[in-house]
């Protein structure tokens, strides 16, 4: 087996599930009760360290909450907030951020953008379309993530295009999908139920 990433790894379970029209992270998938307890046993293995990150403690598996659960603080629903947080919490140089809702990213590509990483500040997946939130984060951004907090700029693109990123193309589209609503959950069971066969 792989041995574990010395970098740790936070899963982004804190958005608003607005299209979806529920909490996504709480939804079943695949033989899990919860997609945020199946993104996190399946990466458990290769990662020394799994935190999650969210705006309440809504996780009914077992995990050290007390250590590995990071509560972002504030009303305001923003990814860029989640990362001021995990940056101000996590003291390595740099974490892996994936979001809950991506949960057919492989671990060979995993592996891929961490090993790309190097002398990048950020380094996230591109398949179609740029995937912002899944990928290798410098902690040193802190200090320019306040800043756009400071601006009220919120958008995580912004982020990418003014600082050193690196992005890793992957050529299935598929592998990357977002469950940002009911289609892209069936799709993504179906896609898992066949893999599992």
């Amino acid at each position: 087996m792989t041995k574990p990433f010395k970098i740790p790894c936070v899963i982004l379970c804190g958005g608003k599930s607005r299209r979806m029209g529920e909490d996504k992270s709480l939804l079943p998938f695949s033989n899990s009760n919860s997609l945020t307890q199946y993104q996190y046993d399946k990466l458990k293995p290769f990662f020394d360290e799994i935190y999650l990150s969210s705006k309440i403690d809504k996780f009914d598996f077992d995990f050290n909450k007390e250590k590995y659960l990071i509560l972002d603080k504030g009303e305001e629903f923003s990814p860029i907030v989640a990362l001021q947080t995990i940056f101000k919490t996590i003291k390595t140089k740099e974490v892996f951020i994936i979001t809950v809702d991506t949960p057919l990213v492989s671990i060979d590509s995993i592996i891929k953008l961490i090993n790309e990483a190097k002398s990048s500040e950020i380094c996230v997946a591109q398949t179609l379309r740029t995937h912002n939130l899944c990928g290798v984060f410098s902690t040193k951004l802190e200090k320019f993530i306040n800043k756009m907090l400071a601006d009220d700029i919120h958008k995580v693109g912004y982020l990418l295009k003014n600082n050193n990123t690196k992005y890793i193309q992957f050529p299935n589209d598929d592998e990357f999908i977002n469950l940002n609503n009911k289609d892209e959950y069936e799709k993504a069971l179906s896609i898992i139920s066949k893999s599992n066969k």
